[in-house]
């Protein structure tokens, strides 16, 4: 069974990562949440516990827990994916940026760690050069990268655009075929 570790981000898109979270278990993964603070915002740490059948890791949990988080979340991962992701956190992770768990637990995987990203964000952002290039950066740094390219949609600020996070459905398929299982 393959273990996946999904990171939920400060996004209006991060309450469809609930049914993403849902299509995994049902088709034979574990999953394991992290949740940002601002990603819990969007999505209630009740809300994933119920779907995932494990408590989310929250930057607030590594306080009361002896284990080093994001070390044993970093290690037990085959496959980790980000759904959705800001710019912020791609930016953070092109530069090795880890000041939460969901940053710092990538700074610790390990290289044959499979990483998926799927940003979500305004038009002018993802069209922005610094995102284009931190996306490159993250392809150069973590092999096993794959940018799960956003769609056209009707944004979170009323504009349609390029931005939108992948469906849902083809998040998953993404992962699947590339895994080679289920």
């Amino acid at each position: 069974m393959k273990k996946i570790l999904i990171g939920i981000t400060g996004c209006i898109a991060a309450y469809k990562t609930i049914d993403l979270i849902r299509q995994l278990n049902k088709n034979g993964y574990e999953t394991k949440v992290i949740i940002t603070a601002s990603g819990l915002k969007f999505v209630t740490e009740l809300t994933v516990k119920t779907i995932s059948k494990h408590s989310p890791y929250t930057d607030q949990y590594q306080i009361y827990n002896d284990n080093i988080e994001h070390i044993e979340l970093a290690k037990w991962a085959d496959i980790v994916i980000i759904a959705p992701a800001t710019a912020n956190t791609i930016a953070k992770i092109a530069t090795g940026i880890a000041d939460n768990l969901l940053s710092s637990t990538i700074l610790a995987m390990p290289q044959k760690t499979k990483l998926y990203i799927a940003p979500a964000m305004n038009t002018r952002m993802w069209d922005n050069p610094i995102t284009q290039k931190n996306l490159k950066k993250i392809g150069k740094f973590y092999k096993h990268s794959t940018i799960i390219q956003p769609k056209k949609g009707l944004l979170a600020c009323n504009e349609t655009g390029v931005g939108a996070m992948a469906d849902i459905e083809t998040i998953y398929k993404t992962i699947v075929k590339a895994n080679n299982s289920k």
